[in-house]
């Protein structure tokens, strides 16, 4: 007989220098044969802040902050596990986090901020998982921020900043397991991630990165693992931004890049078979924005993206399915800034699309892909370019891409 796994109710945590605030987790492990029934409603708001102040640090300064409203984590081995799951967020979430960092600071600046709606993670090792989960996210806010605005901060150690904010999340992954069963996200959100930073000096590569989606599905498998897998995904908030704006007096090597998306599907696979039905549909407004500036520069970067219904299917191996069909109705406008006075090299890059799909399976394993493709966008999509360089430089490389629908299928040799 099969034996129901526990559910354990967590509230908010917070600590110094690591701050996460979840308003309900469950937790599921090691059951074989193991069935998880899981009903998660948050109504009130989520919130985690954290600030920084620090002076003159002569090693690494690590901050990780997260806010999210519900949380499913689990796992099998060994054996076979049955996930059915029901979330559904109905306050909003924010996570902020503030950066002063005087003097001299040596070591590497590390900043992860997450907002997250609704979260379901499980892993599978030598099993089956089957997952029905549905995912809801009301007409809330879910905010995600990084600033470091001082403006006389040397980062002598370089840095990694980031800021996230994602409405539904569906992550499996495993190994020489199967995993089959449906995943349903709508989000009625806005979504925002912002991270901004003003310094004085960066001599080491610094990147600053921020990411906001209304729904993500992904599942990787290895060492021989299939997929069986319907995903249906709606977007209908007004919004779903996502902005960085990456500024230093005198940089080695800074990078601004900024992701913002409706819907997303990435599956991917090492072994066995992947068949996938997806649907996507999105009203929502998609907007990306990429600033990067610096007096003087040895290398500047800015990069945005945004596409509105992303499907991306691979398999390693032989057998590729994939009925897909995408709906966008939502504006896409995507924009990469870089500015500076004199330096080395500068590079600009905007990419924007409604609707995207790739498929690929493997070559040398004698690779077939059956694929069906249905795509549709009434949506303006625009991507937009500006590079000003005031003094001497050395290379300017930039590019800019706007596409409604694109699909693309292809059969490759392992590697490729």
């Amino acid at each position: 007989m099969a034996r129901l796994v526990p559910i354990r109710l967590a509230g908010m945590i917070a600590a110094t220098v690591m701050c996460a605030a979840v308003a309900t987790e469950a937790a599921a492990q090691d059951q074989d044969p193991s069935i998880v029934l899981n009903e998660q409603m948050q109504f009130g708001d989520v919130f985690a802040e954290q600030t920084l102040d620090v002076v003159d640090s002569s090693e690494q300064v690590t901050v990780s902050n997260s806010a999210t409203g519900n949380s499913l984590a689990g796992g099998v081995e060994g054996g076979d596990m049955t996930v059915t799951s029901t979330q559904s967020m109905q306050g909003n979430v924010r996570a902020d986090t503030t950066f002063v960092l005087g003097g001299d600071t040596e070591g590497v600046v590390s900043g992860v901020t997450q907002a997250n709606g609704n979260y379901l993670g499980l892993s599978a090792s030598d099993a089956n998982l089957t997952v029905d989960s549905a995912q809801t996210v009301s007409d809330v806010e879910i905010v995600a921020t990084s600033t470091m605005a001082e403006g006389n901060e040397r980062l002598l150690g370089g840095a990694y900043i980031d800021a996230s904010a994602i409405g539904n999340t569906v992550a499996l992954g495993g190994e020489r397991s199967y995993f089959e069963g449906t995943a349903v996200q709508w989000s009625d959100a806005n979504i925002r991630a912002s991270n901004y930073a003003a310094t004085q000096y960066i001599p080491a590569e610094a990147e600053f990165t921020a990411q906001a989606v209304a729904n993500v599905v992904s599942v990787t498998g290895t060492s021989v693992t299939g997929q069986n897998m319907t995903i249906d995904q709606r977007s209908t908030g007004g919004i779903i931004d996502s902005g960085v704006s990456a500024n230093a007096g005198n940089s080695w090597d800074l990078a601004g890049r900024a992701n913002a998306g409706a819907n997303r599907v990435v599956l991917s696979n090492q072994g066995g078979s992947v068949v996938a039905t997806t649907r996507q549909d999105n009203s929502s407004q998609i907007q990306s924005q990429s600033i990067v500036t610096s007096y003087d520069y040895g290398a500047v970067n800015s990069y945005a993206r945004g596409v509105a219904n992303e499907v991306s299917v691979g398999n390693n191996d032989i057998y590729v399915e994939i009925d897909n069909t995408q709906i966008n109705t939502g504006g896409v406008a995507v924009n990469a800034q870089v500015s500076g006075t004199q330096g080395y090299d500068a590079y600009v890059g905007a990419d924007a699309a409604g609707n995207v799909v790739t498929g690929f399976a493997c070559a040398d394993c004698a690779g077939y892909i059956d694929a069906t493709n249905n795509q549709a966008n009434s949506g303006n999509v625009s991507a937009t370019a500006q590079t000003t360089i005031n003094g001497t430089n050395r290379a300017v490389i930039t590019g800019t891409n706007a596409v409604g629908n694109a699909a693309t299928f292809y059969v490759s040799r392992s590697g490729n």
